[in-house]
C-alpha cells in the first residue's frame, strides 16, 4: 500500500516549552512542532480534487466577505462560477494539506485536534449531537462546559458534493498550550459529512487563521481573540513547513529558524492572506507577471490560471500536460523556478515542486503546480509547495505577510 501524493501532516505532541518574548506571561510566544508524513505515489485525481476544493473555499470566503462587509471582495470576479462545485467547503479535500495540532476547549478543558488553516477564519468542532457522523473523532460537549455560552445561532458550511456541516454557535474558553482565549466563538457541529471521517480528515475540527471579514460566524478568529484579550503582545504568528523541524509559532517568530531580515508585502485586503507577487521566473526568465495571490496553509499546491501555469511548464524540459490542468515532470527535475515577492526571490526547490512518481518505479513525477480553469489571470493560490521554501511571518497587526530565508 502506498501513500497518495496528498500531504497528510500531523502535529507532534506539544512538548515544546513556551519561548519568552518578554517578562510578562501575556507576551510569551508558543512554539508548536509539526511534522509531515505520507508522501509517496502521486494520485492525479486527488491532486485535481485539491485544486477544485481550494478554489471553492475562497469562493465561499468571498461570499462571506460581501455578506459581512457590504461590499464585494476585489477578487470575487476572478473565480468563474462553476455550477455544482461553487461554494464548496474547504474541508472536502482533507488529504491535500492538513497541518494539525492540539487545542483545549471548555471548563473542564477537553483536548481536541484542529487543522490550522490560513485560508479560512472559523473554529468548529464535533459535538455529541453529531451522532454516528462524527464517529472516530473526539467531541466537544458544550453542555458539560461551565464556561460555554449558547449564542442561539446556527451555522451551515456547504460542500462541493452537496453535503454540509451544520451546527450551533457558542463562545467558550479555548487554549493553545498556555495561551488562553476566555471568550472564543466556535461552532459545535451537529452533522459531519462523510468527507470528515477520520480516514480522510485526521483532526477533530478546524481552526481558521485568516480575518473576520470571511468568517461564516462574522466573529474574530482565535488568534485575533488572543490579541484583543491581551494574551499575546506580538500580533504575529510564524510558520516553517518542511519534511522535518516544522513549526507553528504563536505570538511572534522563531529567529532560530530563519536568517536575515523579513521581506514584507502589504495585504491588499484583510480577508484571506492576500497580497501580490511581482513575477515568476523559470531558468532566470520571467514567464508570469504581477498577480494577486492568496497564501494558504490549507492548500497543498501552487494553483494558477491555465495561461500562467502553461507558461511555466512550456519552459521546463520534459514537462508534459496530462489533462485537467495537471502536468508531469521528469523525476530528475532541477529547473530553477522562483517567485519575486516584494523584491525577494523565493526559489522553489526541486524537492518541493516534485510531488512524487506517478507509479511505482516511474521516472515521471507529478508537478506541484496545477491550473484551474475557474481562475482568471489575476488570482493564484500559493500553498505548501511555495510555503515550505520560506519562513513566513503572518502579521495581523501590520496587515502584511513576510518571508525570510530558512536557517
Amino acid at each position: 500500500m502506498y501513500f497518495s501524493l496528498a500531504f497528510i501532516l500531523a502535529s507532534l505532541p506539544f512538548l515544546t516549552a513556551a519561548v519568552p518574548l518578554a517578562d510578562s506571561p501575556a507576551s510569551r510566544g508558543i512554539a508548536i512542532a509539526i511534522t509531515k508524513r505520507g508522501n509517496g505515489i502521486a494520485d492525479p485525481s486527488e491532486l485535481l480534487s485539491g485544486v477544485r476544493h481550494s478554489v471553492a473555499k475562497f469562493q465561499r470566503g468571498f461570499t462571506a466577505y460581501e455578506r459581512n462587509t457590504g461590499v464585494a471582495h476585489p477578487l470575487s470576479k476572478s473565480i468563474k462560477l462553476s455550477g455544482r462545485g461553487s461554494g464548496g467547503d474547504p474541508m472536502t479535500d482533507f488529504k491535500a494539506a492538513v497541518w494539525y495540532g492540539t487545542i483545549s476547549v471548555g471548563t473542564p478543558a477537553v483536548a481536541l485536534t484542529v487543522q490550522f488553516d490560513t485560508g479560512s477564519s472559523d473554529l468548529f468542532l464535533p459535538s455529541p449531537k453529531c451522532g454516528a457522523s462524527c464517529s472516530g473523532h473526539n467531541l466537544y460537549d458544550p453542555s458539560k462546559s461551565s464556561t460555554a455560552q449558547d449564542l442561539s445561532k446556527t451555522f451551515s458550511l456547504a460542500y462541493g458534493d452537496g453535503s454540509t456541516v451544520t451546527g450551533e454557535q457558542f463562545t467558550d474558553v479555548v487554549s493553545i498550550v498556555n495561551l488562553t482565549a476566555k471568550s472564543q466563538t466556535l461552532g459545535a457541529a451537529t452533522q459531519y459529512s462523510a468527507s470528515l471521517s477520520p480516514d480522510q480528515f485526521p483532526s477533530d475540527g478546524l481552526m481558521g487563521m485568516a480575518f473576520q471579514s470571511i468568517s461564516q460566524y462574522n466573529a474574530p478568529p482565535l488568534f485575533q481573540t488572543l490579541i484583543s484579550e491581551g494574551v499575546v503582545t506580538s500580533q504575529v504568528f510564524g510558520t516553517k513547513f518542511a519534511a522535518s523541524g516544522s513549526e507553528l509559532f504563536i505570538g511572534g517568530t522563531n529567529s532560530a529558524l530563519y536568517t536575515g531580515s523579513f521581506t514584507y508585502i502589504p495585504l491588499t485586503v484583510e480577508a484571506a492572506w492576500q497580497a501580490t507577487f511581482t513575477s515568476i521566473s523559470v531558468n532566470g526568465k520571467s514567464v508570469v507577471g504581477s498577480t494577486a495571490a492568496i497564501f494558504d496553509t490549507g492548500t497543498a499546491l501552487i494553483i494558477g490560471d491555465p495561461t500562467g501555469i502553461a507558461a511555466i511548464f512550456n519552459s521546463i524540459s520534459g514537462a508534459q500536460a496530462v489533462g485537467d490542468g495537471s502536468y508531469t515532470i521528469p523525476c530528475s527535475f532541477n529547473t530553477p523556478i522562483s517567485f519575486n515577492v516584494g523584491g525577494k526571490a523565493v526559489s522553489i526547490s526541486p524537492a518541493s515542486f516534485n510531488t512524487g512518481p506517478v507509479s511505482q518505479g516511474s521516472s515521471t513525477c507529478a508537478a506541484g503546480a496545477l491550473a484551474s480553469a475557474t481562475l482568471t489571470t489575476d488570482f493564484w493560490i500559493l500553498g505548501d509547495v511555495f510555503l515550505q521554501n520560506v519562513y513566513t511571518a503572518w502579521d495581523v497587526g501590520g496587515s502584511r505577510i513576510g518571508f525570510a530565508t530558512l536557517a
